[in-house]
């Protein structure tokens, strides 16, 4: 009872701490050991936690047609164990600790973290070097994970109402780049994978030089130096070659219309608008775009769906960031008596006045508040940083955007946004699906 109330104390005064210490510049060290793997250290000495990170520059975007999955896959599968930690005992080690954990993956990066007291850093490092190169790769836990991500896929997305969402989306809207495929991925090619391919992922992919250890939080810099050289440095380079997919996809050109019937209640209109890539000028007018429509119950599409007309239970338009040009996905869930196209007419209506109306000055004063406070609130904590540094790092080569990128955003003009709402939300570059309940079966 005693550690619970200790991490919490923690947690508080952790989230407190690094709020403040946000409002300033973010200093770090980075540099690169001998075998590739880059190192970005940040101190914070506020509270006495450190996140231990380390990001993969592998997503589902990596993975061959026919063995999608793989990156989520492996997600799960690193926790298995490795030479020296028994099967099943990863976790126990950081909980026992009084720390955290969890991973992620995405369509571009797979990112793995340990939140913990200061004291406890190597342990984090000894973990993540552990799972870098004494991975346990066979049957046994290939199959206790096979079923894992069966039950994952069961209740996200197969059982979830509105859970094929993304994977329909993105079906419809990519033909040839692997963005098509999601990232939890197909079930029939994990299956039909051999040992052998799942060793031959993990031996290309969870490298040093395909990796970013990202630590920040309350640290001695010369320490961590030495402890990252301890656990890291005599880990070999990476020699199979990486896959990085350079296919651009043809523009739509056209509407993709269709209708998806899923187990769900009521009704639903999706429309999903190709955007450019991360850190393109657009791209910062588009995600401003977002949150003008659809971010808080006072945001546009809100307002409007739900709020005045009443067409609409929940609506949103949610930018989906990616390191090739991507989507950006707006939705509605239809009121009780209200048909899609009706529902539909009125998300293109509100669409329009963007596209042909300047916002106002008090508008848009509230827009370039809320997206600096998102921005200061996504660094809050110390795993929020590390990971931007590492996503920084990673896609752009430049971890300092941490400190400059928020500039980018306010950059963005009135003008900037209404030509990106012509530019981007129009109908012969966007796929609009419309979500009905499944007939039923007498």
């Amino acid at each position: 009872m005693q550690k619970k109330l200790w991490l919490s104390l923690l947690l508080v005064a952790s989230l407190w701490g690094a709020g403040l210490a946000q409002m300033n510049q973010i200093k770090f060290e980075e540099y690169k050991l001998d075998n590739g793997l880059q190192v970005i250290l940040h101190q914070d000495k506020s509270t006495p936690i450190v996140a231990v990170t380390v990001m993969y520059h592998v997503g589902s975007k990596n993975e061959k047609p026919d063995r999608t999955g793989f990156a989520h896959f492996f997600e799960h599968l690193l926790f298995e164990g490795s030479e020296n930690i028994d099967r099943g005992e990863f976790d126990k080690y950081v909980t026992n600790a009084g720390g955290t954990l969890n991973a992620n993956t995405t369509w571009d990066r797979t990112f793995y973290y340990e939140i913990l007291p200061a004291n406890q850093m190597d342990l984090g490092l000894w973990l993540e070097s552990e799972r870098m190169l004494h991975a346990k790769v066979d049957e046994k836990g290939i199959e206790t994970q096979r079923e894992v991500v069966k039950e994952e896929r069961r209740q996200r997305i197969d059982n979830q109402p509105y859970g094929s969402l993304l994977q329909e989306i993105f079906s419809h809207a990519f033909h040839e780049h692997p963005y098509r495929w999601p990232v939890i991925g197909s079930m029939e090619d994990l299956e039909a994978a051999t040992e052998e391919d799942y060793k031959t992922f993990y031996e290309t992919y969870y490298v040093p030089n395909n990796a970013i250890l990202s630590i920040a939080g309350d640290i001695d810099i010369t320490q961590a130096k030495k402890s990252i050289e301890k656990y890291f440095g005599g880990i070999p380079k990476g020699t199979r070659p990486i896959n990085r997919p350079d296919i651009k996809e043809p523009p739509l050109g056209k509407e993709v219309r269709d209708t998806i019937y899923d187990n769900i209640q009521l009704p639903a209109v999706i429309q999903a608008y190709r955007i450019p890539a991360q850190n393109t000028d657009d791209f910062y007018a588009v995600s401003m775009l977002s949150t003008l429509l659809s971010d808080g119950e006072s945001s546009r599409l809100y307002r409007a769906l739900v709020d005045e007309q009443q067409k609409a239970l929940a609506a949103a338009n949610v930018p989906l960031p990616t390191e090739d040009p991507g989507l950006t996905v707006s939705f509605g869930i239809a009121n009780v008596g209200v048909n899609v196209q009706e529902l539909e007419d009125a998300m293109d209506a509100e669409i329009a006045k963007v596209q042909n109306e300047l916002i106002s000055e008090k508008e848009f004063q509230k827009l370039r508040n809320k997206v600096e406070n998102d921005f200061v609130t996504a660094n809050s904590r110390v795993v929020g940083i590390a990971e931007s540094l590492a996503n920084y790092k990673m896609y752009f080569g430049d971890a300092n955007l941490i400190n400059t990128e928020l500039d980018r955003y306010l950059s963005v003009t009135r003008e900037d946004i209404r030509e990106a709402a012509r530019k981007y939300l129009s109908k012969k570059n966007r796929v609009s699906l419309h979500y009905l309940p499944k007939p039923t079966q007498p």
